[in-house]
C-alpha cells in the first residue's frame, strides 16, 4: 500500500503536468487523487486508524488555515481590482511610456516590496493581478509571470513575518533577526540577474494605460483597510503570536462592515457579493495540493532527508534540498531538518533559509506563489513555466552563492 500511495501521488503530479496534453483541469485532478490516497490510507491502514485520523486532522488543519487565509485575502483583491484601485495605483507611480526590460526590473522590485510587507499569497495576487491588467503578449506574460513568482518567494526569506521556514528557523534558535538582514541583498540580486536574463535585449517600448477616473472616496478608505490589515496582521503575529489567519478574517470583517457604512445610502452591491469573485479553482488546487502533500509527510518520505548531510558537504546539502523544496514543501523539509539535529554553521543555516524559500520558485508547483500563479493565468502551465528552468537555477545558484560569501565575510 505504501507503495501505491506514492504512485498516486506521482501520477497526481504527472496529471498536472500533462494538463495541456489530457486537457483535464489540475483542479480535479489533484483533489480527485489527494482525496484517493487519504481513503486508501484509512481503508487499508499500515498503522492504526487513529494515526492516520490524527494525520488527516493535522493536514486538514494547515489546509482551512491557507484556504480560509487565501479566501479573504482573494476577497479583498477582488474588490479593489473591480474598483480599479491597484492598477491605478501603480500605474500613477509608473511611467506612461517604458521599455519591456525597465518595466521587468520596475515590476520584480514591486513583487519583492510586496511580498516583504505582506505574505507570499496576497503578494502573488497583487502583482498577477496587475500582470493580467497590462495587456502583453503571451510569451512576455509567461515571462513577466516567471519573474513574479521567483521574486515573490525571495521577498520574505529576510524577515521573519515573510517566509514560514524563515520564522520556524529563527524560532529554532539557528538565526538571529541582524543575520537574517544578511540575506536582503542576495535575495534583490537573484531577482535582478532573472530580469536581466529573461529580457535581455527587449528593448521595445510599452505604453501603459492610464485610468482617467477618480477613485471614490470610500474605496480609497477600504484600500486603507487593506493596508492596516496586512501590517496588522504582521504586527499581532509577531508581538502576541495571534495567527495571521484570524487578524486577516477580522479585517475581511471589518471591510464588510465598513462597506455597509460608507454606501449604506447608494444602491451598491453587496461586498459579499465580491467573494464570489473568488476563483475557486485555486483553492481547490490548492486543496488537493496539499493533501498529497500531506500523505507524503504520513508515509515518512522525508526522514531520509538527514542522510543526505552524511553524503555530502553541509552547503551543497541546502543546495540539494532547496532544489527539493520544488517538488515538496518546504515547511515539512524544514521541519525535518530541524528536528534531525545537524549541526551546522550560522552562515549554512542562512543558506538553508534561503534554499527553502527560493528554491520552491525553481517548478511552478513548489511554492504558493507558483500554484496561484497557475491557477490564475490560463496561459501559465507546468511545461511553460518549465521553459525557464535553467534561468531560474542560475538566479538561485547565484543568489544562493552571494549568501555564502555575505554570511561567512561578516563572521
Amino acid at each position: 500500500m505504501h507503495t501505491i500511495l506514492l504512485g498516486l501521488i506521482v501520477l497526481a503530479f504527472v496529471l498536472i503536468v500533462l494538463e495541456d496534453v489530457i486537457h483535464l483541469n489540475k483542479a480535479k485532478s489533484t483533489l480527485f487523487i489527494g482525496t484517493l490516497v487519504w481513503i486508501l490510507a484509512f481503508v487499508f491502514p499500515e498503522h492504526s486508524v487513529e494515526h492516520i485520523q490524527e494525520g488527516l486532522n493535522e493536514n486538514l488543519l494547515d489546509i482551512a488555515t491557507l484556504w480560509l487565509f487565501l479566501m479573504a485575502a482573494m476577497t479583498f483583491v477582488a474588490y479593489l481590482n473591480q474598483q480599479g484601485l491597484i492598477t491605478q495605483l501603480v500605474y500613477r507611480l509608473l511611467p506612461g511610456r517604458l521599455t519591456l526590460r525597465k518595466l521587468m526590473i520596475l515590476m520584480s522590485l514591486l513583487a519583492l516590496l510586496f511580498s516583504s510587507l505582506a505574505d507570499n499569497i496576497t503578494a502573488s495576487l497583487i502583482m498577477l493581478s496587475l500582470l493580467s491588467s497590462l495587456q502583453l503578449d503571451q510569451k512576455t506574460v509567461l515571462k513577466f509571470a516567471t519573474l513574479i513568482v521567483f521574486a515573490v518567494n525571495s521577498g520574505g526569506v529576510s524577515l521573519i513575518t515573510g517566509d514560514v521556514t524563515t520564522l520556524m528557523i529563527f524560532l529554532a534558535g539557528k538565526v538571529s533577526i541582524t543575520d537574517l538582514f544578511l540575506l536582503v541583498i542576495p535575495a534583490v540580486s537573484g531577482v535582478m540577474v532573472l530580469a536581466l536574463l529573461l529580457m535581455w535585449g527587449a528593448n521595445e517600448e510599452v505604453q501603459l494605460p492610464k485610468f482617467k477616473r477618480p477613485i471614490a472616496t470610500g474605496d480609497k478608505f477600504i484600500a486603507l483597510l487593506f493596508l492596516l490589515t496586512i501590517l496588522s496582521t504582521l504586527f499581532m503575529s509577531v508581538a502576541f503570536s495571534v495567527p495571521p489567519v484570524l487578524t486577516f478574517l477580522f479585517g475581511l470583517s471589518l471591510m464588510f462592515m465598513v462597506h455597509r457604512f460608507i454606501y449604506r445610502s447608494e444602491k451598491k452591491p453587496n461586498v459579499l457579493e465580491y467573494v464570489r469573485e473568488i476563483e475557486f479553482d485555486t483553492l481547490l488546487f490548492f486543496l488537493g495540493v496539499l493533501l498529497l502533500v500531506g500523505m507524503l509527510k504520513e508515509l515518512s518520505v522525508l526522514d531520509y532527508l538527514p542522510q543526505l548531510y552524511s553524503l555530502m558537504p553541509v552547503y551543497m546539502a541546502n543546495f540539494i534540498v532547496g532544489i527539493l523544496s520544488a517538488l515538496v514543501d518546504n515547511v515539512p523539509l524544514t521541519a525535518a531538518i530541524l528536528k534531525s539535529g545537524i549541526e551546522m554553521t550560522t552562515a549554512d543555516w542562512l543558506g538553508l533559509t534561503y534554499a527553502v524559500g527560493v528554491g520552491g520558485s525553481i517548478l511552478v508547483i513548489g511554492s504558493a506563489a507558483g500554484v496561484i500563479a497557475l491557477s490564475k493565468l490560463q496561459q501559465l502551465t507546468f511545461i511553460t513555466y518549465l521553459r525557464f528552468v535553467h534561468w531560474l537555477l542560475v538566479a538561485y545558484t547565484l543568489g544562493y552563492i552571494a549568501v555564502m560569501l555575505f554570511s561567512r565575510l561578516s563572521s
